[in-house]
């Protein structure tokens, strides 16, 4: 077997009939479906969005038992206008382990999957997160609450600390934000 795993790119009306045809050349083992948060690159051939990412193994049996193969399979899923979420086909038609997964992916990233069906009728619904939790909190623009009202206690730039002194002549470095901390526009910390 091949350690690195065989890379799909496809459209996202492709997602199903792509998976489809993974089972179909014996990509029987689902492994897991999550998302990537890509909203900040907006490329001329990939918008803004999110990389929609699964993997898949193919394992033998008989007289050679385990993993043969796999492949990763990634669709772009654009991001949607105004208030409205994103949205996904599901795969638990072809494998209901992938409720667990979109069920965790659209509480983390918002992503909504069309026809999703874990055999309950419950629908989809939040996995991790209590009831009353608001927001998506692997989202590149969820802001951290700690970070909101408590400063980062990071290191400082050079010739900012004590004892330190600014490079020679060196321009002074853009003052950036910590992941996670809100803008000046949040108010006051």
């Amino acid at each position: 077997m091949s350690r690195e795993p065989r890379r799909v790119d496809v459209a996202l009306d492709e997602w199903i009939a792509t998976h489809e045809a993974h089972r179909a050349d014996g990509y029987t083992f689902f492994d897991f479906v999550t998302a990537v948060d890509e909203t900040d690159r907006d490329l001329p051939d990939k918008p803004a969005g999110f990389d929609l990412v699964s993997h898949l193994y193919e394992i033998g049996d008989g007289d050679v038992p385990g993993v043969r193969a796999s492949v990763m399979t990634r669709a772009r899923v654009p991001l949607a206008s105004g208030d409205d979420p994103a949205h996904a086909p599901s795969l638990t038609g072809l494998w209901r382990g992938a409720a667990w997964h979109e069920r965790e992916t659209f509480e983390m990233f918002g992503i909504v999957f069309d026809g999703f069906d874990d055999g309950t009728g419950a629908g989809l619904r939040k996995l991790l997160l209590p009831e009353t939790f608001i927001g998506t909190p692997l989202r590149k623009s969820f802001v951290l609450t700690a970070r909101a009202s408590k400063e980062w206690p990071g290191i400082k730039d050079p010739g900012e600390s004590k004892g330190e002194s600014p490079r020679a002549g060196a321009a002074k470095r853009r003052k950036v934000m910590a992941p996670g901390v809100p803008d000046d526009t949040w108010g006051p910390r």
